[in-house]
């Protein structure tokens, strides 16, 4: 081979070296927090409060049949969700959005996360059922019901609306907010996400909060 033949191939191998190592950057760069201040989380569908907000404890139970009280939000951060398993389409529609957001996180971030599902629907919604509904959308989500006096009192302090409606016969649904509430790893109701849900700007948003605690 001649040495302009040489010269011609290490130049190429020099430009391919470089263009793979400017996407490789590209890629991580795409992949790490990116601090958000309060206005830009607000154009993504996040709200993070000016001063993270104490609620009151609670005694409930998981889909394992374990008490859930408030000590089980300390420690690491939390999204919750206030839905219920005969909900249509929002409810399954959100669980989905959040598995796939959970999903993409690195292995990292998902131990300092977690997902939770209150149910707004006790009466019917036992632990049994949560324990069937749950888990099919992630093993790793956490299903919770118990005293609706209790989570009542809880939705009110965490401005989740939630309103009985009577169709036929005996059978009713539950209209409620689409918000998931963030806790930060105090225990302390730290901001919201509101609808419409995507996986991106839910994961985007969460790191930003994440990266600024």
């Amino acid at each position: 081979m001649s040495t302009q033949a040489k010269g011609i191939r290490n130049t190429i191998a020099a430009i391919l070296v470089f263009i793979l190592m400017v996407i490789l950057g590209f890629i991580w760069r795409m992949d790490q927090p990116v601090v958000m201040d309060a206005a830009k989380l607000r154009a993504n569908n996040a709200v993070l409060l000016n001063k993270p907000r104490i609620f009151s404890d609670f005694d409930l139970v998981d889909h394992n049949g374990k008490a859930f009280t408030k000590e089980r939000l300390k420690g690491q951060w939390s999204i919750v969700f206030f839905a219920f398993t005969n909900c249509p389409d929002i409810c399954p529609t959100t669980l989905s959005t959040l598995n796939d957001m959970y999903r993409k996180l690195k292995d990292d971030e998902k131990e300092t996360l977690q997902i939770i599902l209150i149910t707004l629907d006790a009466e019917r919604d036992t632990v049994e059922k949560l324990a069937e509904y749950v888990p099919y959308f992630n093993p790793e989500f956490i299903g919770v019901t118990g005293n609706r006096h209790l989570i009542r009192r809880l939705t009110a302090e965490v401005n989740v609306a939630h309103n009985k409606v009577p169709l036929e016969g005996d059978d009713y649904t539950i209209d409620h907010s689409t918000q998931l509430v963030l806790i930060n790893p105090e225990g302390d109701y730290h901001g919201f996400f509101k609808a419409p849900h995507s996986e991106i700007t839910l994961r985007s948003t969460w790191r930003s909060m994440y990266g600024i605690f």
